[in-house]
């Protein structure tokens, strides 16, 4: 084996981490079950502030995360996970057999506090239930990486070149443009997962994002914006953009210049003010994407919604309790149809999450009626559920959360332009900033980039700082209209967990006519 951490390590040991999990459930006493994953990853990365150089640099990830279920009269869980170097590398079935031992350690330690608690809280006790997978197709499969420019053959000053040219650009827009952030980062990244039910998945993904943050002040006001571009492939992304049948973006040039001067507009431009009732609003595919996430991905993860997860991320609008919850019931009107779909070619995609479930989309809501959660094997079990494949973590060595992937509210057969002639007196909302949420995501509050006012049809007055209030289920139920113009969005840092995770995933959506309260001065 190379001395060296890359991504070709990931086939060279394949059959032997394969081995060694199947024979380790074998060979120990009341160990019923037991996965592997191991997580390589190459990058590059350039930063630039204000035309000037921030940081550049290139390196490596490998990581590795251990899960065992054992247990004599209770089954119960263990994790261990550990991030590597390359001073690791001859030594890692050792890592990995010692690592199998202390998860299983853990797992048996579990299993005895919770046969401890059954027999001594009855009440309690009977809530403490085996842990139980649901069962899967087991498969063996290898997936390839997408791209054009290998992400590993980018040379570093070309790409510190580019992201600093941005930033120049961008700083000569205006005089107002007070502070400019921009960056550019591209890797490979290569997955291993096997497990003691014989799955043996190789998954490889090329990852590129772009990232642009302005601040722009005048004598009338200041204001600061934000975006994100990303796609599963390689540099390729930064320097000529994306044009496919759902992600389209322009080059980080292109991307960068548009968001600065929407920024100084901004600037100048009279702040909305706020309502005290529901007024007509049109929503355009990136205000939706943010929308989609914040109250509809986030409370169909089904951890949240069992209060697994409650401390740091909150519960669920959509499920009190297994006896009370909105499954079958109403919670939009006909035209809303919502899905998470790990399978669509764009920043959430992958074809297996990270206990070898195959991937596969899940409806949220079926015209208006809700028809159920992403979920885990675990979850799925206590739901009679089918696994959807939605349990993934940051790296291989973080424990797996129940997370959104692809998920989009779906297309309409509208024409965007009718929808917004149809409107006598409303406001057109156009991008998303930031997100106030409530805690079961029952209601919600989110900032928008641009809301220009709606007269007669015709787009007005641009204004700044507003955004939406609304009651989640009612803005669902009044949605009257949906475009045909949909689009998915990288977001590329959702948080979740304790410890926090960082994931990357896909939001989106078309266009949407419903009514809501502005928020703003």
């Amino acid at each position: 084996m190379s001395d060296k951490v890359s991504i070709e390590i990931i086939p060279q040991i394949r059959e032997a981490v394969h081995d060694l999990v199947g024979s380790y459930v074998k060979g120990k006493r009341s160990c019923r079950y037991a996965d592997i994953r191991i997580e390589v990853s190459e990058g590059k990365m350039a930063v630039a502030e204000n035309g000037m150089d921030k940081f550049s640099g290139e390196d490596y990830g490998f990581e590795f995360g251990v899960r065992v279920i054992a247990g004599e009269r209770v089954a119960a869980p263990g994790y261990f996970g550990e991030i590597i170097g390359a001073a690791d590398l001859g030594r890692l079935q050792d890592n990995l057999r010692e690592a199998l031992d202390r998860a299983y350690d853990r797992a048996m330690a579990n299993a005895r506090g919770k046969d401890s608690t059954r027999s001594r809280f009855t009440a309690l006790g009977d809530a403490l239930t085996d842990v139980t997978l649901a069962p899967i197709d087991v498969r063996q499969d290898t997936t390839d990486a997408k791209y054009e420019i290998d992400p590993r053959e980018v040379p570093l000053d070309d790409a510190v070149e580019y992201v600093r040219d941005v930033s120049k650009r961008v700083q000569g827009i205006d005089d107002s443009v007070a502070f400019n952030f921009i960056s550019a980062s591209t890797q490979l990244s290569r997955q291993l997962f096997v497990s003691s039910e014989g799955a043996n998945i190789q998954q490889s993904w090329a990852i590129t994002q772009g990232t642009c943050f302005v601040i722009a002040a005048t004598e009338e006001g200041h204001q600061e914006l934000y975006d994100f571009t990303g796609h599963l492939r390689g540099w390729e992304q930064i320097i000529h953009g994306a044009d496919e049948e759902f992600v389209k973006f322009p080059h980080l040039m292109d991307f960068s210049l548009e968001l600065a001067r929407d920024t100084v507009t901004l600037a100048g431009c009279e702040q909305l003010k706020a309502t005290d009732k529901d007024v007509v609003v049109v929503t355009d595919p990136h205000y939706n994407a943010l929308l989609c996430h914040e109250v509809i991905g986030h409370p169909t993860e089904l951890d949240r919604a069992l209060k697994f997860e409650t401390g740091y991320a909150g519960r669920s609008w959509f499920l009190r309790n297994p006896k009370d919850n909105q499954l079958g019931k109403r919670v939009g009107s006909d035209l809303v149809t919502a899905f998470s779909d790990p399978t669509l070619d764009c920043f959430g995609h992958y074809m297996y999450d990270d206990e070898g479930t195959p991937a596969r989309r899940i409806y949220h809501f079926d015209k208006g009626i809700f028809n159920g959660f992403t979920n885990s094997r675990q979850t799925a079990a206590i739901m009679d559920a089918e696994p959807n494949g939605h349990y993934k973590a940051t790296d291989a060595s973080f424990v797996p959360l129940i997370r959104m992937s692809n998920t989009a509210i779906a297309p309409g057969d509208r024409d965007r332009h009718d929808i917004l002639k149809e409107v006598d007196d409303g406001y057109y909302v156009v991008g998303h900033r930031i997100p106030s949420i409530a805690e079961s995501r029952e209601n919600f509050q989110i900032t928008a980039m641009k809301v220009y006012e709606i007269k007669n049809g015709e787009i007005g007055q641009l204004f700044r700082d507003g955004g939406l209030m609304s009651d989640s289920r009612d803005f669902f139920m009044n949605i009257d209209a949906v475009a045909d113009d949909f689009q998915m969005f990288a977001i590329p840092n959702c948080g979740k967990g304790q410890p926090m995770q960082t994931k990357r995933m896909g939001n989106g959506g078309p266009t949407m006519r419903s009514r809501a309260r502005l928020t703003g001065a």
